[in-house]
């Protein structure tokens, strides 16, 4: 089954062709470098890196860039209040975003240009922009974009320029969707920017956000590529002014698929400090909650759906973290050699992972897929706790639980139990066969409080570390 993804350009489910056969070049839009990420940042993030996983698990050869906007309107302002370069005030954020995506397991793209250290490609790509009419030198020595000669100008986001509020030149980032205005390709230098400044052919100042985008990913991954990927909050003005920027300066069509996942809001509301309800990965860390919970509670909804984070959601996916473990366990466990394989076991495996891809083929729908995963393991559980399982079988569906991690990566890794630990199961152990209850129950609650979870079975106690809960 070949992949479908929902494409915004077209507004329909389409089946997935990349250019270039085998491979897929993929550019993403990363972090603005003035505060820390929070965690609807990480929800589309997250979202790409189900998509880059995905594609590399269908066999594709994947080429990511993702931005690291460390010049705007708001690192120059941040830089300012702070008394330091912009360098220094970009670099802690720039290091606390990396240390993020490690903490959740979001795979490393192949490339993260800087815009700081990209200035040529952006000066270049605004000369040929001039060169074609597209953009023009206003009296405050600032270059725009002249958006009413793109003929296109809305096809990404169906914003027609006859419906917009048009007035003046837009020198500002960011200005509102309902507005539409000629948008600054280079911003001529003024007092507010500092010493946030580059000399080139166009003068002294510095690049517009938008340029930024259009310049990196076409200097990465060449004029036309496969897939550009966002929230839906960047379809407009920013997506629509890189095609218009793009295809303005090259005559190609810019990109093929544009992604787009919804946006996060919290308790049913929009995240807003004002509210209370803005967290970033560090404040939901502090809580006591693991890592791969918060992955797999942002990683569990549609992307195109809204996600509503709830506590009571995060304590859901720990315990279904804690299903993955338990499951683990189990099967290592319950393996028994004497056993002969159960044609069972590899039914229930081909199952789920038919409808494990079959959901994620039909444009990342991972909570279909995570809901076969959940039924196999139930199956698999009722069956091994029965009858047992056979070390052949038991390696089987180990294989297949490892096979669908590389998409998912929330499976806990193996871990030495120490002897003590170890110790104190046997004599646990021997407290019940001596029918010393009280002792058993202590050496329980001691075993408890050193984070492990105990159950008693009949081929007998079968314990592991627990993944970490909320305080």
């Amino acid at each position: 089954m070949a992949i479908r993804f929902y494409n915004t350009l077209t507004r329909r489910i389409e089946d997935f062709s990349p250019l270039k056969e085998g491979e897929v070049r993929m550019y993403t839009c990363g972090p603005t470098v003035y505060d820390f990420a929070h965690i609807g940042n990480y929800r589309t993030y997250m979202f790409e890196d189900l998509l880059r996983r995905y594609l590399k698990y269908k066999g594709y050869k994947v080429i990511q860039v993702m931005n690291i906007t460390d010049v705007d309107d708001k690192t120059i302002k941040g830089a300012r209040e702070e008394g330091i370069e912009l360098d220094d005030y970009t670099a802690k954020y720039k290091k606390a975003f990396f240390e993020d995506i490690d903490t959740l397991r979001i795979e490393r793209a192949e490339h993260y240009p800087e815009a700081t250290k990209h200035i040529d490609v952006m000066v270049e790509l605004i000369k040929k922009l001039i060169d074609k009419g597209y953009g023009y030198r206003g009296e405050d020595g600032s270059y725009y974009y002249r958006v009413t000669k793109f003929d296109n100008y809305g096809k990404l986001s169906g914003k027609r320029l006859d419906k917009l509020q048009t007035t003046e030149r837009m020198k500002r980032d960011e200005y509102s969707k309902e507005e539409i205005y000629d948008f600054a390709l280079w911003k001529a230098w003024d007092q507010e920017d500092g010493d946030v400044f580059w000399e080139t052919e166009l003068g002294k100042g510095r690049p517009g956000w938008h340029i930024e985008c259009s310049a990196m990913s076409m200097n990465y991954l060449g004029e036309s590529f496969d897939i550009h990927t966002g929230g839906i909050d960047n379809i407009f003005p920013h997506h629509e002014n890189e095609i218009a920027q793009s295809e303005g300066g090259t005559g190609k069509r810019f990109v093929k698929y544009w992604l787009h996942s919804a946006h996060l809001i919290v308790e049913g509301k929009k995240m807003s400090k004002s509210l209370g309800n803005f967290y970033t990965l560090r404040d939901i860390l502090e809580r006591g909650y693991s890592a791969r919970a918060i992955r797999l509670l942002l990683l569990s909804t549609h992307y195109r759906q809204t996600l509503n984070f709830t506590f009571a959601e995060l304590e859901a996916a720990q315990n279904n973290c804690e299903k993955f473990a338990e499951f683990l366990h189990s099967i290592q466990h319950f393996a028994d050699q004497a056993l002969k394989p159960n044609p069972a076991f590899k039914k229930i495996v081909n199952e789920s992972l038919t409808g494990f891809e079959n959901s994620l083929d039909d444009d990342l729908n991972i909570s279909a897929a995570l809901g076969f995963i959940f039924t196999g393991m139930r199956k698999i559980n009722t069956i091994l706790r029965g009858s047992g399982i056979s070390v052949d079988d038991a390696e089987m569906v180990k294989g297949f639980m490892n096979k669908i991690n590389t998409v998912l990566d929330v499976l806990p890794e193996e871990m030495t139990v120490p002897q003590e630990i170890v110790a104190l199961v046997r004599e646990r152990e021997d407290a019940r066969k001596n029918k010393d209850y009280q002792k058993a129950d202590e050496i329980r609650d001691l075993l408890q409080t050193k984070g492990y979870i105990i159950e008693d079975t009949p081929k007998g106690t079968l314990f592991r570390k627990r993944m970490g809960s909320g305080k």
